[in-house]
């Protein structure tokens, strides 16, 4: 079996990268505002933004990782498209949930559950390719 080279994976990644550019610049604005150098200072605005984006940071990766080997172990593109797109509104969902609030969100709540699909989904998927070979 030839490994295939994870394109569509590449270009969902942009996308997850443009947001984690983002949520970072929305820290940094908050930090400056504030004037707070380490940790929230007790400023709910700059405690949301950091979640935000440590959120992303924390489920992101591994999710565009199995997307992405998936992708290579010739997975159907269209199963690559759809578990990019779902990753990236899960992202998003969750992003504006906590930009809002740090209490519990449907945003939130719907990003979270839809991160774990992808992951659990794409795990399952590759197992599935190396059983194949």
């Amino acid at each position: 079996m030839t490994l295939a080279l994870p394109t569509v994976t590449a270009a969902y990644a942009a996308f997850i990268g443009l947001l984690a550019a983002f949520l970072t610049v929305r820290v940094i604005l908050n930090r400056v505002r504030f004037k707070v150098d380490v940790g929230d200072g007790g400023h709910p605005a700059l405690a949301q933004a950091i979640r935000a984006h440590g959120n992303l940071a924390e489920h992101a990766p591994i999710a565009l990782l199995l997307i992405g080997f998936a992708e290579a172990l010739s997975a159907p593109r269209a199963a690559i498209v759809a578990l990019g797109a779902a990753l990236v509104l899960a992202r998003l969902a969750s992003a504006w949930g906590l930009s809002r609030t740090l209490n519990q969100t449907a945003g939130r709540q719907s990003g979270a559950g839809l991160t774990v699909l992808v992951i659990v989904v794409s795990s399952l998927l590759i197992l599935y390719r190396l059983l194949l070979r």
